[in-house]
């Protein structure tokens, strides 16, 4: 198939334009680099550099002689996408590129206004894009498992029925961001279910939980090739973070409680995910959501796995609660359903210790390049 990959940069972007370009599709990738400024801007670069896309392409072809087109632009600006799009006409269109931190969504206005401009304006974009020049291209838009927040009840996979006065109906499941960053996502997924239902768009809508990962087949232990490790209190996740600190001997820092239980998976079970989705195209009007997760661990429990397998392995790990710079619940039900990928084929990888001391392993090889003054927490939601 013809596989357009917007923010093909990214941490994932890089990864599944790899994967796809081994399975034999025809890939192309945007991306402008924004992640990379703003990494820059934050003092918050990743643990192993990695060369530009022209770069890392080039490299990838004379391994594999897999070709992945590049171009160097921004998605958000309209001739950009069309150009390529009239090219390209593709088949599927994978949408990663929007700015993907919490935390820097919550730093100040410049920075709000920055992930609000940028992701809703690409979403836009992509979505007249396909209109206009592929109307039969299936969109396929990671959305977040942060949409939902933490309900006191059981969250569907995207949809609910309602039975309200005697009368039933399906709608969206209700959304409660915690975040700017988030809720740029739940406009995202209003603003396609909009056009699916208006203008005959068909879509899915990925909801995708905390993603852990550095090793890929494709990257043939080529560090150039690994998808971009952050571990600051930026851009990188709690657990890329509490790798880090364990191997720099820095206690790991628990926010609040530490029961905050989010929905996790394996880099490689998202390009497990994203190559479902693909194959299996909605039909024109439908906006299908899955939600993208394989298991649930509250913070205190990653801390814990982390402490336990880095003892294992000679570190002197220890934890420390701090007072939390966010606004959540640290204590909350959590029990979201995940059938859907499951369904299409989905053969799960779980966070087993083996697959946490490879983790460890990889970021001892590059300990040198750790800057603690990365770690502790630098922005507040209030």
């Amino acid at each position: 198939m013809r596989v357009l990959i917007l923010g093909g940069d990214g941490y994932l972007g890089w990864p599944t334009a790899m994967d796809m370009a081994a399975r034999g599709h025809d890939v192309w990738v945007i991306d402008n680099y924004l992640r990379r400024h703003m990494a820059a801007d934050t003092d918050s670069e990743p643990l192993i550099p990695a060369p530009k896309l022209p770069d890392r392409a080039a490299l990838f072809e004379a391994a594999t002689g897999h070709k992945i087109r590049v171009t160097e632009g921004d998605a958000g600006d309209r001739e950009t996408l069309a150009r390529v799009f009239q090219e390209f006409v593709p088949e599927a269109l994978i949408h990663y590129a929007e700015q993907p931190s919490a935390p820097y969504s919550m730093r100040d206005y410049d920075s709000a206004r920055i992930t609000l401009d940028n992701n809703l304006g690409v979403t836009f974009n992509a979505i007249w894009a396909i209109l206009e020049h592929a109307p039969d291209c299936h969109l396929i838009k990671l959305g977040t498992m942060g949409e939902y927040g933490t309900p006191n009840i059981d969250i569907e996979e995207g949809w609910i029925d309602i039975e309200h006065k005697g009368r039933r109906d399906t709608f969206l499941f209700p959304r409660a961001a915690g975040s700017l960053y988030h809720t740029t996502k739940v406009l995202d997924t209003d603003l396609i279910w909009f056009y699916c239902r208006v203008y005959g768009l068909r879509a899915t809508d990925l909801m995708q939980g905390p993603v852990y990962g550095l090793t890929l087949p494709e990257a043939g232990g080529d560090t150039r090739l690994m998808p971009h490790f952050h571990y600051d209190d930026i851009f990188g996740t709690a657990l890329n973070r509490f790798l880090v600190q364990a191997v720099a001997g820095v206690p790991l820092t628990v926010y609040g409680k530490g029961g905050q239980t989010r929905g996790y998976l394996n880099l490689l079970d998202t390009l497990q995910c994203v190559n479902l989705a693909m194959e299996t195209p909605v039909e024109p009007g439908r906006l299908r959501i899955l939600n993208q997760f394989t298991e649930t661990f509250s913070v205190n429990a990653l801390a814990e796995q982390v402490r336990r397998v880095g003892g294992q392995m000679g570190l002197d790990v220890t934890v420390q609660n701090l007072p939390n710079p966010r606004k959540e619940a640290e204590e909350h039900y959590y029990n979201p359903a995940h059938s859907g990928l499951l369904d299409l084929g989905l053969q799960p990888h779980y966070l087993t210790d083996e697959v946490m001391a490879e983790m460890l392993s990889l970021v001892r090889d590059h300990a040198d390049r750790i800057d603690t003054g990365r770690i502790l927490p630098r922005v507040k939601w209030n």
